[in-house]
């Protein structure tokens, strides 16, 4: 167990690190409330209280190991991961609240009758609004899928690639966060489209225990001219997945492009449509990404990590289809700044980004992950429209 646990630490670093610094901060806003706390039970509670959060956020790090989850029902890694990190964003948004009215909303006794009901209110406010949110994202927003569509301008697109339909999903993440039901609401809204290539590209599922061979099955029910295609995302490497995918989805005539392209012709164009495994950082990006690129076709790069993108445009791909992002999942707008966990990640975050004449999509996708929320980000099905003009 100790060598486990010495395992664990040393190749979580950066999960550890969030869960001190969120530690370290509900420790402040604890010493907050123990300050503000009138009798010695309340001051009893307050430590109770704060060690049972400690309790919550370190069960919720476990449950992302296997050989812990085991011991649990199917749902509790992924709903009790969420409630750890859900908690986990309330008492940071918490703790600033008490920081910001401990500075400038005290209320003195000098205070008109007027002022101290309007601090009173807005501290209110202030302390029940991200709770609120956070409610919104989880029970409304989560569940409010939409369907995107963007234009992607090429001047010099052959003429029997002008008006191609491309539909995409991405980032399913079929789990206790997303029923099958919802996902088949999703590929019904994507066969609506009636569009020429159908996309899928990446994070099928969140966890080995999640329901893969349902989501298969839902997403060949794709209806698209040439066929459906897809490419793996991370979580399909996490859960040593990529082989089983590949297999079964070809079985249900499903085409995961794992290191390879395919040759689509419309009229006298040809789309070139090349597929690659999840890109890892640590990697060099599309080692072999030029093999599969066809000199006089269109070629199209499907991608679950949109961070290859400078490398793909080298390689002479036009386009490439990816998504990872969520959008951000949760994206907050402050002084018209859009903060969300994505953008310090990678500068694709969500939409169409262009650089010298190829262009990349990123897709928000229809599951969620860690947080079961959406906020600022709906999840979304992609109808893609390549155009000369």
């Amino acid at each position: 167990m100790i060598e486990w646990l010495l395992f664990a630490a040393v190749h979580h670093v950066a999960d550890l690190t969030v869960l001190g610094g969120v530690a370290a901060v509900q420790a402040l806003g604890a010493y907050l409330l123990w300050r503000r706390a009138s009798s010695r039970a309340l001051r009893r509670a307050i430590i109770t209280g704060t060690l049972l959060s400690y309790a919550v956020l370190l069960f919720g790090f476990l449950l992302g190991f296997n050989r812990i989850a085991v011991f649990f029902p199917r749902w509790w890694p992924t709903w009790g991961r969420g409630i750890a990190i859900t908690w986990a964003f309330l008492s940071i948004f918490l703790t600033g609240g008490l920081l910001v009215s401990r500075r400038w909303m005290q209320i003195r006794k000098e205070y008109s009758p007027g002022r101290r009901a309007f601090l009173r209110t807005a501290e209110t406010a202030m302390f029940c609004g991200p709770a609120l949110a956070i409610g919104y994202g989880v029970f409304i927003q989560r569940f409010d899928l939409r369907l995107r569509e963007q234009k992607l301008v090429f001047p010099d697109l052959p003429e029997d690639l002008d008006g191609l339909r491309l539909v995409q999903l991405t980032d399913i993440h079929l789990s206790p966060f997303l029923s099958e039901n919802e996902l088949a609401r999703a590929v019904d809204m994507a066969n609506e489209t009636k569009a020429h290539i159908a996309l899928v590209t990446g994070d099928l599922i969140t966890y080995s225990g999640d329901p893969l061979d349902a989501c298969l099955r839902q997403l060949a029910r794709l209806k698209s001219d040439a066929g459906t295609f897809g490419c793996m995302g991370n979580h399909e490497f996490y859960a040593g997945a990529e082989n089983y995918v590949e297999h079964n989805g070809a079985l249900l005539g499903l085409q995961f492009l794992r290191r390879r392209a395919v040759r689509l012709p419309f009229g006298k164009a040809t789309l070139n449509l090349a597929g690659v495994d999840y890109q890892r950082k640590a990697w060099p990006y599309l080692k072999f990404g030029r093999q599969l690129v066809e000199p006089g076709a269109f070629n199209v790069l499907l991608s679950h990590n949109p961070d290859v993108f400078p490398v793909a445009v080298e390689q002479g791909y036009r386009m490439t289809i990816a998504g990872h992002t969520h959008g951000g999942q949760v994206r907050v707008e402050i002084l018209r700044e859009d903060l969300n966990i994505a953008r310090f990640l990678t500068p694709y975050v969500d939409g169409l980004y262009r650089r010298n004449e190829s262009a990349i999509f990123v897709s928000r996708g229809i599951g969620t992950i860690g947080l079961p929320a959406r906020l600022g980000a709906p999840p979304e099905v992609a109808l893609l429209r390549l155009c000369r003009t």
